[in-house]
């Protein structure tokens, strides 16, 4: 038990997470919302990230409104913890860290850390998130995430896209930039990476044949892509 507890309280485990690239379009071209990370996080302080987090041991049991595509579930079922847990914690460390959900009208009986999102009226609905990126922390981070990476467009969200009152203070500075400027700030280099990816896939440029995998699970780097 006390080993089993040990684990538990290691930060440097690898934990699986998700993260949300949530996009609106203007006249001028698509804009992706990011805020900062405070300066004293143990994780990329002082970095501009996407809205995002670890799974919690509950997510799975979330009752989603609707799931992901299939071609996206068939994916995240690859590897555990799968879709439901990592499509409820995407939806779930939005609706925290910026206070927009992405839901459906519906009633359910919530924990705790749902209740808000619950009283809204809404349940959670995993529909409009893609899968388009995976990607694990190397090793000798002060913490490490199995992080996969869901694009969703901003019209999913119920309410004012504007309104980040509900925001809780992980992320400050949430605002939506222009996706070609996104880039100029001060981002870590996975980040850097995703947003290349993103505007890859918004002009036609990726093959689509699958999903980006940076690996650094093991002592070797490796890049593949999850078909």
């Amino acid at each position: 038990m006390q080993a089993d507890a040990q684990a538990a309280d290691d930060k440097t485990r690898i934990r699986p997470a998700a993260t949300v690239i949530l996009l609106r379009q203007r006249a001028a071209g698509p804009e992706v919302l990011m805020g900062m990370r405070g300066a004293g996080a143990a994780f990329m302080p002082s970095k501009f990230v996407f809205p995002g987090g670890a799974v919690d041991p509950g997510d799975a049991a979330v009752p989603l409104a609707r799931l992901p595509a299939p071609a996206c579930q068939k994916r995240l079922d690859q590897a555990e913890p799968g879709a439901r847990a990592l499509a409820a914690a995407a939806i779930r460390e939005l609706w925290e860290e910026t206070g927009l959900p992405l839901g459906l009208p519906g009633a359910w009986q919530a924990p705790a850390d749902w209740q808000g999102f619950a009283d809204r009226g809404l349940q959670p609905d995993a529909s409009g998130l893609r899968f388009v990126f995976r990607a694990i922390t190397p090793p000798g981070r002060p913490r490490r995430f199995d992080a996969r990476f869901f694009l969703a467009d901003a019209e999913r969200v119920t309410g004012d896209i504007e309104d980040f009152s509900g925001a809780c203070d992980e992320l400050s500075h949430l605002h939506w930039l222009p996706l070609s400027e996104a880039r100029r700030l001060d981002l870590p280099f996975i980040t850097e990476v995703v947003l290349a990816e993103v505007s890859a896939l918004l002009r036609g440029d990726s093959d689509g044949t699958g999903v980006p995998f940076f690996d650094n699970s093991g002592t070797v780097p490796t890049f593949r892509r999850l078909g």
